[in-house]
Order: C-alpha cells, then sequence, then structure tokens
C-alpha cells in the first residue's frame, strides 16, 4: 500500500470486500484515514513470554510450543453440535492442550513437530489446563515468530474478526506517513507532541508502552484542542455577532435581597454578581447557573428578572412541564406582588385569556412570563425583551432555547439553570461556549437528608418505616426501573415495576392513597398525579424517574428507590432531591436488587455524602459521560479517543492552548494556522448552538 492517498477507500485494502466494507462502514470506516483513525480498545501485551509449565488458570499469556499430538481427524458440526478438535503443545517444561471448535482444515495446520506462538487465557477443566480458540502464529525461520509484541484489539461487529482487524489497519499504517501534519508547528513543539504519522503509527502497533503512551497523548491533546477551538470559536462568533442590551447598574445585589424575606448564602451573593456584572454589560450574556437542589437558584433567577424589568425590559422564564412553571410562577408572583405584572403562559388557557396575555406581553405591558414550551408559538411576541430563563435546560431541545431567545427585538441575555450537578470535566465540553456559576454552598438550617441502603431482606422493615411516616403525616415516593414487569428470560425479569409496586403497595396500604406515575401516561394526567400529590392528596406516589426535577413538595418526607443497583449515582442524587423540601426530617431509602461491587459503591457514596458535585464526578468516572447526559445529542463532536473521566488535565491543557491561539489569531486565518482552522471547521460546520 506504498503510496495510497489516506482519502482512497477502505475496499483497497486486501481482504476489503463488499460485504465486509458494508460492516466497516456501520463502524464509521470508509476510507483508510478512516481505519486508521478507528483506535483500538484495549491491547494484549505479548511480549513477555513464559513457559509451558508457568501458565496459570484465568491468566492470560503468550508462550512458544511445538506440537506433540493432534486429534484422530478435523472436527466438523455433527448432529448440532460442534465437536471438537484438540492439540497438545508443549516445551521443556510441559503440556497444554488447545482446543478449537468449527475447526476444518486444522490438521493441515497442526502436524506435530511444527512450532507455534500462542496467546490466550488458559482455564481449568476437568483438571486439565486448557486454552479455548487462542491466537496462534506459525514460527518463523530461525526461531523468531512474526506479528508485534503489543498486540491491538478493536471494537468488532458481526461479519469481523479480530485478525481481519490487526492485519487490515496494518497494511494501512503505510498510508499513516501521507497523513498531513495540521496541529500548527508551535503547539507540537510547546506541546512536547509527537508527529501525526508516528502517533497514528503507534497507536496501533507500538514498540512499547512508552511508544503508545506518547501516541495517546498526542491524539488525546488534539482531539480535545480541536474540541475547545471549536467551542470557543462559537462563542466569539456568537459574541461578535450579537450585541446585547445593557441593564441599569443602578440597580444593585444589594438592593434586591433587601426584598427577600431571607438573606441570601455567599455563593448566591457571588453568582448574582457575576449576572449582574453580564447584564450591565453590552454583550448579550449567556451563562449557565448551576446548583445542587435546594441551593437557591430561583432567587438568582428572580434578581436577574427584577435587574431587567426594573432597566425597561421584559422577562420571560420557561420551564419544562406545567407543574414546575407553575410553581415558578407561584413563587415569582408572590416574591414581586406590587411590583412586577407577572403572567402564566401554558397550553391549557382559555382562548380569551391567552389572547388578552398575549396582547399584554406585545404591548410590554406584561414584565415578567413564565410557561412552559407554549412560549415558542409562532403567535407569542415580546414588546421589548431583555432576559430569557430556561430552567432545567437539558429537557429542551436546541431549536426551542434558540426559540424563546429570538422572540425579543434586541439580542436579550440568557441565563440557563440547571439542578443537575454537571461534573467539571462534563461541562468542559457541554457549556465550553457559556460562562458558568456554581451555587456550591447552601442555605443555613437545610436538614441533611439521612440516606441508608438495604438488601431485598429489608424491604418489609422499609415499608413499615414508611406506615409510620405517613402516620406522622409525611408523605412517601416509590420509584421503580420499569413500567411494567419484564418477561421471564429477558434481562429486566425479576426487577421492579411501577406497575406490580402499585398493586402490592395498595393492598399493603389500604386505608392510604396510592398512586402511580410514569412515562407511558399524557401529560395531562402526569400534571393532575403530581399537583394532588403536591397538595397532599395521596399518600404514597409509586413512580418510575418521570417525577419531575424541581416540583416542591414540602411534605415528602421519604424517597423509596427499588433495585438502586439499576439507576445511575447522578440520578439517584436527584431522586433523593425530591424530598427534604420542608422542615421535618427527611430519608432516603435505597433497596439493592443485586449487591454487587458497582452497586455497593454506588450505595456507599450515597450514604456517605449529598454533595451533588461529588456524586456527578464518581459517576462520571463509573459509567462514562455518555450515559451521564446523552453528549451525542448536544451537537458536539464525538470524542473517539479522550476520556473526560481521566483525561481532565490535558482537557485544561488544550483549553489553555486554544485560548493562545485565538487570541493571537481569532479566525485561525494565519499560514500557520490555516490547516488547524480548516480542521475546526470541518469539525463544526454543522454546530451553530451547542445543545443546550
Amino acid at each position: 500500500m506504498q503510496g495510497i492517498d489516506p482519502q482512497a477507500s477502505v475496499r483497497l485494502v486486501g481482504g476489503v470486500g463488499p460485504r465486509k466494507a458494508a460492516v466497516l462502514e456501520s463502524l464509521g470506516v470508509r476510507t483508510i484515514k478512516d481505519l486508521l483513525y478507528n483506535f483500538p480498545r484495549t491491547y494484549e501485551d505479548r511480549r513477555n513470554r513464559v513457559s509451558v509449565g508457568a501458565l496459570k488458570d484465568g491468566v492470560a499469556a503468550a508462550f512458544a510450543a511445538s506440537v506433540l499430538s493432534v486429534s484422530a481427524k478435523p472436527a466438523y458440526y455433527a448432529k448440532g453440535k460442534k465437536t471438537p478438535f484438540t492439540v497438545l503443545v508443549g516445551d521443556d517444561t510441559g503440556a497444554v492442550e488447545i482446543v478449537f471448535f468449527n475447526s476444518r482444515y486444522m490438521d493441515k495446520i497442526f502436524v506435530t513437530g511444527k512450532q507455534f506462538l500462542f496467546f490466550g487465557m488458559p482455564q481449568r477443566n476437568k483438571g486439565r489446563l486448557q486454552l479455548i480458540h487462542p491466537d496462534f502464529e506459525n514460527a518463523a525461520e530461525g526461531g523468531e515468530y512474526s506479528g508485534h509484541g503489543i498486540m491491538p484489539i478493536y471494537a468488532l461487529k458481526s461479519g469481523l474478526s479480530q485478525r481481519d482487524m490487526q492485519k487490515w489497519h496494518e497494511e494501512a499504517l503505510a498510508a499513516a506517513e501521507l497523513v498531513e501534519e495540521y496541529l500548527p508547528e508551535r503547539v507540537v513543539a510547546e506541546g512536547k507532541l509527537c508527529g501525526i504519522s508516528r502517533a497514528l503509527s503507534d497507536i496501533h502497533f507500538p514498540e512499547d508502552k512508552e511508544a503508545l503512551r506518547q501516541a495517546k497523548y498526542r491524539l488525546v491533546f488534539e482531539e480535545l484542542l480541536l474540541l475547545q477551538a471549536g467551542l470557543m470559536r462559537l462563542k466569539l462568533g456568537r459574541e461578535s455577532g450579537q450585541r446585547g442590551t445593557a441593564k441599569t447598574a443602578d440597580v444593585t445585589a444589594e438592593g434586591f435581597e433587601g426584598l427577600l424575606p431571607f438573606s441570601f448564602t455567599g455563593a448566591q451573593r457571588r453568582v448574582v454578581g457575576e449576572v449582574f456584572a453580564d447584564m450591565r454589560s453590552e454583550r448579550a450574556m449567556n451563562r449557565l447557573v448551576q446548583g445542587d437542589v435546594g441551593s437557591g437558584k430561583t432567587a438568582v433567577a428572580a434578581a436577574a428578572i427584577y435587574k431587567a424589568v426594573k432597566s425597561g425590559y421584559q422577562a420571560v422564564l420557561m420551564a419544562p412541564t406545567e407543574i414546575l412553571a407553575r410553581q415558578h410562577y407561584g413563587d415569582l408572583s408572590a416574591l414581586f406582588e406590587g411590583r412586577l405584572k407577572t403572567a402564566l403562559i401554558t397550553s391549557g388557557l382559555p382562548a380569551a385569556e391567552r389572547e388578552a396575555l398575549l396582547g399584554g406581553l406585545a404591548s410590554g405591558e406584561v414584565d415578567l412570563a413564565v410557561g412552559t414550551h407554549a412560549l415558542i408559538q409562532p403567535d407569542v411576541a415580546f414588546g421589548n425583551l431583555g432576559l430569557a430563563i430556561t430552567d432545567e435546560q437539558h429537557r429542551f431541545g436546541v431549536g426551542q432555547r434558540v426559540a424563546i431567545a429570538r422572540k425579543g427585538g434586541a439580542v436579550p441575555d440568557i441565563l440557563v439553570m440547571t439542578a443537575t450537578p454537571i461534573p467539571r470535566s462534563l461541562a468542559f465540553v457541554l457549556y465550553g461556549d457559556l460562562d458558568m456559576s456554581v451555587i456550591d454552598e447552601m442555605p443555613p438550617g437545610r436538614r441533611r437528608i439521612a440516606t441508608r441502603s438495604v438488601g431485598q431482606g429489608g424491604r418489609g422493615e422499609v415499608y413499615d418505616f414508611a406506615a409510620a411516616e405517613i402516620e406522622k403525616g409525611g408523605q412517601a415516593y416509590v420509584v421503580a426501573p420499569l413500567i411494567e414487569d419484564g418477561e421471564d428470560g429477558s434481562v429486566t425479569a425479576g426487577l421492579r415495576s411501577a406497575e406490580s409496586l402499585f398493586e402490592e403497595l395498595t393492598e399493603r396500604f389500604p386505608s392510604r392513597r396510592v398512586a402511580l406515575l410514569h412515562g407511558q401516561m399524557k401529560q395531562r394526567e402526569k400534571d393532575a398525579v403530581m399537583s394532588e400529590f403536591s397538595a397532599g392528596g395521596i399518600d404514597v406516589l409509586v413512580s418510575t424517574v418521570v417525577i419531575e426535577v424541581g416540583v416542591n413538595v414540602p411534605n415528602a418526607t421519604l424517597m423509596v428507590v427499588e433495585n438502586a443497583e439499576r439507576f445511575g449515582l447522578a440520578q439517584l442524587h436527584q431522586l433523593r432531591g425530591r424530598v427534604g423540601r420542608g422542615r421535618a426530617q427527611s430519608y432516603c431509602v435505597l433497596i439493592l436488587g443485586s449487591e454487587s461491587g458497582d452497586a455497593a459503591e454506588r450505595a456507599r457514596a450515597m450514604t456517605e455524602t449529598d454533595d451533588g458535585f461529588k456524586i456527578a464526578e464518581l459517576d462520571l468516572s463509573m459509567r462514562g459521560p455518555g450515559e451521564l447526559f446523552g453528549v451525542r445529542q448536544h451537537g458536539i463532536p464525538t470524542l473517539r479517543i479522550a476520556d473526560l473521566a481521566r483525561h481532565i488535565r490535558v482537557a485544561e491543557r488544550s483549553k489553555n492552548t486554544a485560548r493562545a491561539l485565538l487570541e493571537s489569531d481569532p479566525m485561525l486565518a494565519k499560514p500557520e494556522n490555516r490547516a488547524f482552522g480548516d480542521k475546526v471547521e470541518s469539525l463544526f460546520k454543522d454546530v451553530t448552538e451547542v445543545g443546550l
């Protein structure tokens, strides 16, 4: 393949026909360059060979051995069963049995006296050590073995073998020499990075661990540098093209705080200061406010609303559900009574009332609109919108958030809020184009939610405790991982379901009001159940994870999570945050259906800390970013090799490098930066907003 263009079709690689090319395409591999960027998922170190006598049960090893004997004839399928073909191999220290299934022609390969190099994991079977389907190579002339000491292991799909993938990647290495270096020379030198051709060669077939380390560092750094540069350019482009609405400096954080029946925490005071500084600028604010459940984000949002309205502008707050919108409307209209005119806009408004409210918005008579997605309907217009706030922002699509921001004539300030603690390493990717504020302090006097975990044997005791809490006047949530029971033999068989728990608890608490809530119900039905629970009309709410984030039920004192091992830490923390809203002591009980290592570790973390950011970091390290937030839905390029849980320091270095590049060359148009700029442009060509 010497001299082959990296952009050439992967069909030019030997052994890649139409069928296998189609499977490779499903892995994102269409060209030889794609093959080079299809990185191994792990490696097998075959450099340190052991003697046959040193082989151990369950320990993968490489060893050289000669064929001592073979089974009498090749193995074929017989009456639907796999007939094994066995080879006895050995050296001066001992012998071991090699077993193959579906092994036609193996008798032509394994000839008595011939030498091979094997790699695999021995297993003990009926007292004998065996290797089943190990990798093997013929001994080369002179006793040296072909191949590499550190072997790449690739992700596979049906129709591909590991040997195919290794052979194709090795053949593609010749094209690595022709891959153009696009990182600026200064970045390569200052970062002490190896060149791209060497990195692409050594990431697949490194000579040693140091070569692998350097290749991986180069490729991780490169990937995160491209990502950060793209996000920064989005932000620069937005700032240069968006002239905001500067708010008056006369409305101060101290002045607003005087309106409240409580004092800000230090963290709230700091974040309000950051928000007010943004709002005084002519540059449109784009700020994310993170804060754990109960940290006081709504008060920060209220401060921003007050500043916007007192500066002569309107404000809007959009929530993902009607019940959460009504809660915000109730809190804010009570706070601003006599000071601001507020309106609630939802899809269920009578036509005449809706028309009157929309008229007030268009004329500027209404100062603050609170509502759901109904706010982004075409007939909703604002006279002078200066601030747009979205709550629980990850519940909205990109288009919905952008649509609400475009409801004003000028570019409004944007404030997005979330009660879902996001690890800084993940926030680096999801919100790299936003300014971020964190409310990392809880109001004084807030009681810690007592959390414990129990096995299946403790269920009865848990529901006895629930009965006692209800008797005292409290309410309980019971959360299940499924809506309905799984079928026998399925992966969900044996897990608790909301429907079966509803039946069980209705029978267990005959004198209590038990209700069911799940995602297959219509939104109107879900809102009705949550409203009744909020009003105290339901004692036990059996639900899936659709329980609304942020809904305030002060009387709820107990959260029970069945099969807690099926939930991630971030989910468990969010569920726990549904209780503890009132003055009474609240509790969270995790019922484990499995006490595996991961399940026990998650349960221990929940019982030991209530710091949402610590929990989120641990969740990221255990489960990866995809499961936490669905990274791919946010529009950013997919990470191929960088792991945000492990590479945060590299991410920080790449961020500093990207900032320095863009400060000296915002358009990345200088000759030395142009190739890098083109790469950034191609990766972000379809990304106009990061999915918030």
